[in-house]
């Protein structure tokens, strides 16, 4: 392991450099806006992502640069998500998780049946709309990448499937904000919204982050319910697709289940769980105070806590920065027209979905 993170900054460490400076340059550009309505909508993530966008995009950037975008993105994310459990007691995140657990299980149902449908009207091949709806139901990029060897997809299948998650990812990032903004959703429901509709972790974050604070813990605890169902999803998915096709698995498939089975549930899960559980230990003990910003008896506590906080905030917006730099528009435009509409249909249907149950069920209460 420690051999492997030596490796990656060794390869990368001229990317991580600019990743550092343009998330840096986005808090001075976002240190410029005034006003709090703008300021609200328009935060130092969102500049981020743009910025990386921009500059990924419009200069030839080698591979080292690309490995240290990479870096951020994978490593960054997830110590950023790990320090985040600082925030939130166990009972927090039990909460919510629970709260939202059935409003999860039904956007994700919903999903998978929407793209079965759209895929068959669409004449999609079935393994390409499977794995588009498995992207978008439950964990985008990463639960494509573990449901492919599965269903024995190809590489140009699974190319297609990422292709669609991170556009719509992408809209997501841009446009939800605005959206919530516009209809005046709380923070906790459009935090809610977030963690059921949007794809990928990165993009979760990235979308409540942008909101407020508040968001990206509702939309957080909501994302990482979703990806602790993936490992029994994305495995009763694969006996349903092999037992429709009246076939066995191949060997080579039977063993990338295996293995992806056992890396389902992501380590900065489990690691998010436990500086909960220190968190929770630690205000029960009296050795924690229970707001971040207490400013009354043990300082040095809060003190510590609001430093692990700010480093989280930061270690988020450089992922995020790593983002737009990975994000390779010229790809996305070649994205099939039929996977695009497929992609389109699940997405916007998901997010309506989703909103409504909130916004008019007790789902989202």
């Amino acid at each position: 392991m420690l051999s492997e993170l030596k490796q990656e900054l060794t390869s990368g460490w001229k990317g991580l450099l600019l990743v550092l400076g343009l998330a840096l340059l986005s808090r001075f550009l976002h240190g410029f806006i005034t006003q709090p309505v703008l300021s609200k909508s328009i935060s130092e993530i969102l500049i981020a992502v743009l910025l990386g966008l921009l500059v990924g995009n419009l200069f030839p950037l080698g591979q080292e640069f690309r490995a240290g975008a990479k870096f951020a993105l994978n490593r960054l994310l997830r110590l950023g998500i790990i320090l985040l459990g600082l925030r939130l007691s166990l009972q927090d995140v039990a909460a919510t998780g629970l709260t939202a657990l059935a409003l999860v299980i039904l956007c994700i149902s919903a999903a998978l049946a929407l793209a079965w449908l759209a895929g068959r009207l669409f004449h999609v091949p079935p393994k390409l709309a499977a794995l588009i709806g498995v992207g978008t139901a439950i964990c985008g990029n990463t639960a494509i990448v573990a449901t492919a060897p599965v269903l024995e997809a190809d590489e140009e299948e699974m190319g297609f499937a990422v292709a669609t998650i991170t556009l719509f990812g992408l809209l997501a990032v841009i446009f939800y904000p605005l959206i919530g903004h516009f209809i005046g959703l709380s923070d906790r429901a459009f935090g809610l919204w977030a963690g059921t509709a949007v794809n990928d972790t990165s993009q979760v974050v990235a979308v409540g982050a942008i909101y407020s604070q508040l968001s990206l813990d509702v939309a957080t605890i909501v994302k990482l319910t979703r990806n602790t169902l993936m490992a029994p999803l994305i495995i009763l998915f694969g006996m349903v697709s092999t037992q429709s096709l009246n076939r066995q698995m191949s060997d080579s498939a039977a063993r990338a289940a295996h293995i992806n089975w056992k890396k389902l549930i992501p380590g900065f899960v489990l690691g998010f769980l436990a500086l909960s559980l220190v968190r929770t230990l630690g205000v029960a003990a009296g050795f924690l105070p229970q707001s971040v910003s207490n400013p009354g008896a043990l300082q040095t506590a809060a003190a510590f806590l609001k430093t692990a906080d700010e480093i989280s905030k930061f270690l988020i917006l450089m992922a995020l920065t790593g983002v737009g730099l990975n994000t390779n528009l010229a790809s996305l435009r070649r994205l099939g027209l039929k996977p695009l509409l497929v992609g389109t249909l699940v997405a916007v249907s998901l997010a309506l979905l989703s909103l409504g149950l909130i916004l008019y069920s007790p789902l989202g209460s």
